[in-house]
């Protein structure tokens, strides 16, 4: 029996490993062409191995887009953002799965119903009040927007998860005279830890990759985000096929980056929820 148990899994395997191949192949690829030169790219064609390493095109495109003051800005909203909306879904998932608040149902449903938006659909209300404000053209623009968007999701997600949290453990703190503020922070938060460090990283990286509202929302070369800087200069057509690589390098290597840092924390919240 244990020969045809391991028998099964080989298949399931198999198809895990060429999964993982499909992924990091075009990864593979693209840093192998970011080190070419032009003429070795023209020559030999992409799938060739370089003959050493060429850091011209990292270095044109660093200096062209001014990309440490891009990467800043990514990092500033992606981090902002990811903080903001779990701060943000703790609070509003502890009213509606823990406080039960009327009306929950509903409420749920109008959570859901904003993640399902398109963003296509805020572009001009995003835009017009963020003129209304003053705040058109700044980063607290487009972390405000993002945060509401993010903590959408992780208010539907965490509402379900507080919802089965164990009342006895809730009961015994109040007894003991702690307030809602108490057994949030001090109860609640420290046994959602794990949940709310998966939402930490899916905030992050979500928004390290949005591209429409930043580009709607950041006009100023100085405000950009790295994935902004990216597409405007692939529509100016002012790179060759190495750079283009280079950016595109550049471009998913600090998410990747603080995925690996975080990996162990995505690892042990998925664990911690598939054993809930």
């Amino acid at each position: 029996m244990k020969a045809v148990r391991a028998l099964r899994r080989y298949p399931v395997l198999l198809a895990l490993c060429l999964a993982a191949l499909f992924m990091i192949v075009p990864f593979l690829i693209v840093a192998v062409n970011a080190v070419k030169s032009p003429a070795e790219y023209s020559r030999s064609g992409p799938l060739s191995l370089p003959d050493g390493l060429y850091l011209d095109g990292l270095k044109d495109f660093w200096e062209r887009v001014d990309y440490s003051r891009k990467l800043l800005n990514s990092v500033l909203i992606s981090g902002s953002v990811a903080v903001g909306a779990v701060v943000l879904s703790v609070l509003n998932a502890y009213a509606i799965g823990i406080g039960r608040i009327r009306g929950r149902t509903w409420v749920l449903a109008f959570f859901v119903l904003a993640n399902m938006l398109p963003q296509e659909s805020l572009v001009y209300p995003v835009y017009y009040l963020s003129k209304q404000a003053g705040l058109y053209d700044t980063r607290l623009s487009v972390i405000i927007v993002f945060t509401v968007i993010q903590a959408a999701f992780g208010t539907y997600l965490l509402s379900s998860v507080l919802s089965r949290f164990p009342r006895e453990i809730i009961e015994a703190a109040r007894i003991d005279g702690a307030g809602p503020w108490q057994v949030l922070w001090r109860i609640v938060v420290p046994v959602s830890r794990p949940t709310l460090g998966v939402l930490l990283v899916f905030f992050f990286i979500w928004t390290w990759n949005e591209f429409l509202l930043p580009l709607v929302m950041l006009i100023s070369n100085d405000n950009q985000t790295v994935s902004v800087a990216l597409g405007v200069l692939q529509g100016q057509r002012l790179m060759d096929a190495t750079m283009t690589n280079a950016a595109a390098l550049l471009g998913v290597l600090p998410a990747l980056v603080f995925f690996l840092v975080f990996q162990r924390t995505l690892t042990r919240g998925i664990a911690v929820g598939a054993v809930k």
